[in-house]
């Protein structure tokens, strides 16, 4: 994962410092130096790196420091406010509004994923009730129209574009135009992708935004393009004027910090990220979140967010629980819940800690991890599945067959029994709270609107001040289970609730030590019997 790596030598180098013996300038020193270097190893700008460099050592003065004061938590937080302060250009994308046309238009160099990345962009704002469509008026690029329309259908979104007409301008205002009369409130061209040396591309594009007018021209920029992007990007910048940029591919192995450098050359805020080839595969990019994901403290509103697109069916697993009854088809549900949600890697950066305790594990060990625990579900009958797991105790042959018909061990069937058990006596401690939390959770607004956002963001704000334990080295986790409870415990009338992730990512390692307990031993199915 682009800057995955770069996040895990900062965090290494602030963990090494705070956890050390001595807290002197010279220690210090040395943490600022190994940040710089992560940096610069990671494409960002050296004059960026510098002047990070000494802001940061400007921000802890050692000699104005108050003898009592916590040296550790001041050192986080100008660590953690300079990083966010390289990201944020301090300047507010344009926002779409409703019942209008918003006509966004993409530049980018050939390449970067400017078709792709309209798709996504379409289909986020359809899904969050706009009425979204896609306009081609890249005519240079052979099969680019096929492109667009193949990805259009199957993200179910309205396009225009033409395989006859050559001029790119009249093919914009063309289909600009028939939407707009159409009442379409989100309407994105795509350009052909183009180089700072090509001047007649150039041109093109400045012809093709004069003849659309659009209230947002966002520049694409692949995550890997390194030193480049700077270049780049400002040659785009003098000429088609964007206010915004989306940086894709950051599933990649590329160090990744170019982007950040444009972002930086340019003050144009970034407003969305690609992290995949999935229609999905969008997330919303704000500055707190990005550096808080960076450094292993996780990014709970994003989570939230992320799990309420997908608004995955709980229903019947929440009023289970609010009866104290917790079912092996119940556990089966928040399985296949969690395979939703995405890569584990995806999932681990915005769940506090987890990315350091996974490692580099690797997300293909943990697919296939829950694959075979839903492969012995499914060996169960309608009677087991449905059932509080007691009858494999009086009756043992039945993991024997289970076994078999799943092509697993007994051993692996044992552990996922053990998790189920150890789950349903949760969910006997919980009744009556969880009914308890729902009413307060209705009575407060339904649990998904305001007042939950607002507890999001309050949470959000006290990790990143460092407040607490929030900084990975600064007092110890969260309490995951807490946290998760805080997002949706009870489901805000069922329907949308969040498991709980603690004990989710038990099932999946069979319960290991301290922090986020199992995930150490998630690859091999380890210490999950009883």
């Amino acid at each position: 994962m682009v800057l995955q790596d770069l996040g895990r030598r900062i965090n290494a180098a602030v963990n090494d410092l705070t956890r050390s013996a001595t807290l002197d300038e010279k220690a210090f020193d040395g943490m600022v130096k190994e940040i710089c270097n992560a940096l610069v190893e990671a494409d960002v700008n050296v004059k960026l790196v510098m002047n990070l460099r000494t802001s940061i050592k400007r921000a802890v003065n050692f000699k104005e420091l108050a003898p009592g004061v916590n040296k550790k938590r001041i050192i986080q937080k100008a660590v953690f406010d300079h990083l966010v302060s390289l990201v944020n250009p301090h300047n507010s994308p344009y926002t779409p509004k409703k019942n209008k046309a918003n006509t966004i238009m993409f530049v980018g160099l050939q390449g970067s994923g400017k078709t792709t990345t309209c798709t996504k962009l379409a289909r986020y704002y359809q899904a969050r009730g706009f009425k979204s469509c896609l306009v081609c008026a890249d005519t240079f690029r052979a099969g680019a129209f096929d492109q667009l329309k193949q990805n259009a259908t199957k993200a179910k979104i309205p396009y225009y574009g033409s395989l006859t007409q050559t001029d790119p301008v009249v093919v914009a205002r063309e289909g600009v135009e028939k939407f707009r009369k159409e009442r379409f409130e989100i309407i994105i061209v795509d350009t052909s992708g183009r180089h700072q040396q090509e001047e007649s591309l150039f041109a093109e594009m400045v012809e093709i935004q004069q003849a659309v007018k659009p209230d947002q021209t966002i520049m694409v920029l692949d995550a890997s393009i390194g030193q480049a992007a700077e270049a780049q990007s400002l040659a785009f910048k003098s000429t088609a004027a964007f206010g915004a940029i989306v940086i894709t591919k950051t599933d990649g192995a590329a160090a990744g910090g170019g982007a950040i450098s444009a972002v930086a050359a340019t003050k144009t805020p970034i407003v969305f990220i690609g992290t995949g080839e999935h229609l999905l595969d969008l997330e919303r990019f704000q500055p707190e979140s990005f550096v808080s994901k960076l450094l292993g403290m996780g990014d709970m509103q994003g989570l939230v967010e992320h799990v309420q697109s997908l608004k995955l069916d709980q229903k019947d697993t929440m009023k289970h629980i609010s009866e104290g009854v917790f079912t092996v088809r119940d556990l089966r549900d928040q399985l296949s819940n969690i395979m939703k949600m995405g890569p584990l890697s995806k999932m681990a950066g915005m769940i506090p800690g987890l990315s350091g305790m996974m490692g580099n594990m690797d997300d293909e060990d943990g697919a296939m991890k829950l694959k075979r625990m839903m492969y012995i579900c499914d060996s169960m009958t309608v009677k087991e599945l449905d059932s509080d797991g007691k009858m494999f105790v009086e009756q043992p042959t039945r993991m024997t067959r289970i076994a078999r018909g799943s092509g697993t061990s007994v051993r692996e069937v044992e552990e996922l029994l053990a998790q189920q058990r150890m789950m349903a006596g949760m969910a006997k401690k919980m009744k009556g709270g969880m009914a308890n939390m729902q009413k307060a959770q209705n009575a407060m607004g339904g649990g998904r609107g305001g007042n939950q956002q607002q507890q999001m963001a309050a949470m959000q704000k006290r990790l990143q001040s460092m407040g607490g334990g929030g900084m990975p080295g600064g007092g110890g986790m969260p309490d995951m289970s807490t946290l998760m409870k805080m997002m949706g415990g009870g489901g805000g009338g069922g329907g949308g609730g969040m498991p709980d992730m603690s004990q989710l990512m038990k099932m999946m390692g069979g319960g290991g030590g301290g922090g986020m307990p199992g995930m150490g031993g998630m690859g091999g199915g380890r210490g999950g019997r009883r």
